[in-house]
């Protein structure tokens, strides 16, 4: 007699956790911000098809995404830094330094800049431990 019980709280139990699911994907992407442009879905994919790729010694681009509308995201590996004894707001700060000049110089950066595109950088280090992230406005760079 328990037999049946068991296989209807299991089947209750499966139905439950489908819905839940579900409803967590609709709540999730109906609050994500689309991306309008599809010449910049098509630039992203192409960078990423060529990722993982080494940028600069000890820089590794891991891949670019699109997280909302005007909105860029780099993610990257510092190949050679160690969260644990690395000084990671004296990191920051250069590369910070550095990028900001490069958003402004770098021709590959030209498209984000003429359509006001907000540029994020997340960096993490040579054991996939997150750094630091850098967010470069229009403003920062016009």
């Amino acid at each position: 007699m328990e037999q049946p019980t068991k296989k209807k709280n299991l089947t209750a139990l499966i139905i439950s956790a489908i819905v839940a699911l579900s409803l967590a994907l609709i709540v999730y992407y109906s609050f994500k911000e689309p991306v309008a442009d599809k010449e910049m879905v098509e630039l992203v994919e192409k960078y990423n098809a060529n990722c993982p790729l080494t940028i600069q010694q000890g820089i590794r681009l891991d891949n670019v995404t699109l997280p909302k509308d005007k909105v860029v995201q780099y993610n990257l590996t510092l190949l050679n830094v160690d969260k644990q004894t690395a000084e990671v707001d004296t990191i920051k700060l250069n590369i910070q330094e550095s990028l900001i000049s490069t958003v402004k110089a770098n021709p590959g950066l030209k498209i984000f800049r003429d359509n006001n595109f907000t540029l994020i950088y997340n960096y993490d280090d040579k054991k996939a431990d997150y750094l630091f992230e850098i967010t470069i406005t229009p403003e920062q760079y016009k």
